[in-house]
């Protein structure tokens, strides 16, 4: 007997449409970034729900009110799930670093269920770290094995916050990192290391939905350069570099960021 996946912990705002298919009334699913939960999208959760959109926010498998897994997975799987649960046949995807990556397979295993995409910092599949990240990593493992969660902690707000960061976004990172790693930390304990599972075989240039690659000019190399090889990389893409960000540019300069998506939703519309 299989058991059925469990639906991510999420949120939703607006009212469906007859079906969830056409491009006016396209809902909007935010996908957060690994070091975040579903609360990053905070300061532009309201504005967009004012501005009419349907939304859909979830937190993935072992962040904010979502269980670690007990048996390995695909958070891109989970996704889908949630909005066949939901109803939602098409969606605009607005994704974060690691939530542009799951943003990114879905779209290349599913392209008739997207109809665009506003990716800030993403990740990719299957990218080989550079010397930046890789250093990052090997850091954070090492006082992993040390056992020190708070360094941990404020080595991932220092790395992923850039210069616009205020204390207000930098302790709203805090929380919700820590919180995740205290609920992978306490599931690898009980039901040990549960990996997701390897990549299925992607071709990129499947997406058809137009994309926006935002890069922020003080973030890691990595990043900086997937949002600039997607726009050569995919079909309908642009990429933009914001002077002024990081890597979370949603909580530097939320206002100005919620402007950002705004403008592209309404250049979608009228498209």
């Amino acid at each position: 007997m299989t058991t059925p996946t469990p639906l991510l912990s999420h949120d939703t705002s607006g009212a469906p449409s007859d079906d969830g298919l056409s491009d006016g009334g396209t809902p909007l699913v935010l996908l957060h970034s690994s070091v975040c939960d579903r609360r990053m999208w905070d300061p532009q959760w309201t504005p967009l729900a004012e501005a009419g959109h349907r939304m859909v926010r979830c937190d993935f498998r072992g962040h904010g009110d979502t269980p670690a897994a007990t048996a390995p997975y695909r958070d891109a799987d989970d996704v889908r799930t949630l909005l066949d649960a939901l109803g939602i046949g098409r969606a605009t995807l607005i994704a974060s670093s690691y939530g542009g990556r799951v943003a990114l397979e879905f779209a290349a295993r599913w392209p008739d269920r997207v109809a665009a995409m506003a990716l800030l910092c993403p990740g990719t599949p299957g990218h080989e770290p550079g010397p930046e990240l890789a250093a990052f990593d090997a850091r954070e493992e090492a006082l992993f094995e040390a056992g020190d969660l708070e360094a941990a902690v404020e080595l991932n707000v220092g790395t992923w916050l850039g210069p616009e960061g205020g204390e207000a976004a930098r302790e709203k990172v805090r929380r919700m990192q820590r919180h995740a790693f205290e609920v992978q930390t306490a599931a690898e304990e009980e039901w040990g290391e549960v990996d997701e599972l390897p990549e299925p075989a992607l071709d990129l240039s499947a997406i058809t939905a137009p994309v926006l690659a935002v890069s922020g000019a003080h973030d890691l190399a990595d990043f900086r350069t997937i949002a600039a090889r997607l726009a050569d990389l995919l079909p309908d893409a642009r990429h933009l570099e914001l002077p002024w960000a990081g890597h979370l540019p949603n909580l530097e300069r939320p206002q100005e960021t919620t402007a950002l998506l705004t403008d592209f939703l309404r250049q979608r519309a009228g498209a």
